[in-house]
């Protein structure tokens, strides 16, 4: 077991950015479109966590993390989670994670580039520890980054000093160091 943490896209942060739509950190976690790097690179029972978007004058914080039960492609997962289809919110940013439509060709709200590559390996997820009250994202905003420091055993002054565009890999302690993390930090926001 193993895993790798990553940042989401500049301006994604589920408080007080964009919508995140991928990771989807709900009942069922999944990582469908973004990332078909670490998507390729991770395996059944490795773990996956995401550090929200830097967005202006506020700290980034984990949202969560899952670990991998199963890898699908997006025409599997259009069948499987009707919900997590790519569409369009109310407020107009686009929301879900599978990016084929009912035929398996691309969606027309998907205007990415290397579409085959990013249909395969969608990701199916269990065990997630999300952030998603507001005393628990406060309290992630302010420990987050020591957190990580302390758990990846590196010096910076952002995520993305201690991260970098492609994340880092986690060794099977330092999985275990963040979920130990996370369930002490929602355990703590809820007494």
């Amino acid at each position: 077991m193993g895993g790798k943490i990553f940042i989401t896209s500049s301006g994604y942060d589920p408080q007080l950015g964009k919508h995140v739509k991928d990771p989807y950190l709900g009942d069922s976690p999944t990582l469908g479109a973004c990332r078909p790097d670490i998507r390729e690179q991770l395996d059944e029972g490795d773990h996956i966590f995401v550090v929200s978007g830097k967005v202006k004058d506020t700290n980034q914080f984990v949202m969560g993390g899952f670990e991998i039960e199963r890898k699908i492609t997006a025409v599997e997962a259009f069948g499987l989670f009707p919900d997590l289809r790519l569409r369009r919110r109310d407020d107009g940013q686009l929301t879900g994670n599978i990016i084929v439509d009912a035929v398996g060709n691309q969606h027309v709200l998907d205007n990415h580039n290397s579409f085959d590559r990013r249909i395969k390996n969608y990701v199916v997820g269990t065990n997630l520890l999300s952030v998603s009250t507001a005393a628990e994202i406060a309290v992630a905003r302010q420990q987050t980054l020591d957190a990580l420091r302390e758990i990846l055993q590196r010096d910076g002054k952002t995520p993305f000093d201690l991260l970098g565009r492609s994340g880092a890999r986690l060794t099977e302690r330092q999985v275990e160091a963040l979920r130990s993390w996370l369930t002490a930090l929602k355990t703590a926001t809820h007494n």
